[in-house]
């Protein structure tokens, strides 16, 4: 019952030939296709796009943290100098 039959595909370009004329049907399927074509297009790049992002996210979930360092004893930290002031006692 669902089954598209050749004589319902006559039929319907009987209609679009009716509607829209012979001259504006080639046009009309050229922009259509070039339409499809941009989509196609665009949701390739969507793909591949997250294609990359997921290696991207793949890539840094195996970076692992840095060892923590060896304890080293802390040498004592001279204070600041004031430029201003070096300049004035010398």
């Amino acid at each position: 019952m669902g089954a598209l039959k050749p004589w319902h595909i006559a039929v319907l370009v009987v209609v679009l030939i009716l509607l829209f004329g012979a001259k504006r049907l080639p046009d009309a399927a050229r922009s259509l296709g070039r339409s499809l074509r941009i989509i196609k297009a665009e949701t390739k790049s969507l793909h591949d796009d997250d294609r990359d992002l997921a290696e991207k996210a793949d890539a840094q979930a195996g970076y692992q943290p840095l060892p923590p360092q060896a304890a080293q004893p802390q040498q004592p930290v001279a204070p600041p100098v004031d430029p201003v002031q070096r300049v004035r006692e010398n």
